[in-house]
């Protein structure tokens, strides 16, 4: 994760308030009109637009497994470090959010 400097609001950012416990957690919250997901997988932080890109069933109902997480209604595989797809039946891949972490807030990337 990005940092910044305290007090700095960097410009195309969203405060998150709540931050997802370890172990896979993941919290769904909205971006500007978009549903993005915030998944704690095994301590590392992944923000993402919880729409899979095939039907858009919701990832966040999905499976972890470290940084992959499988769709749950047709079982597509996306890379949450990238949005790459890793396996179909989806061909386009999902949206990453960049997070930054300023002093005691999480930010995400509208």
């Amino acid at each position: 994760m990005s940092q910044v400097g305290p007090g700095l609001d960097p410009v195309g950012f969203s405060v998150v308030s709540t931050t997802p416990h370890a172990g896979g957690d993941v919290i769904v919250f909205d971006v500007e009109g978009t549903a993005v997901a915030l998944a704690n997988v095994d301590g590392n932080l992944y923000a993402f637009d919880d729409t899979c890109t095939h039907r858009e069933c919701p990832l966040s109902e999905g499976e972890f497994d470290g940084p992959i997480v499988t769709c749950p209604c047709h079982r597509s595989r996306f890379d949450l470090r990238t949005g790459d797809v890793l396996n179909g039946p989806a061909t386009l891949p999902i949206r990453v959010r960049r997070l930054v972490h300023e002093a005691e807030r999480l930010l995400v990337e509208h």
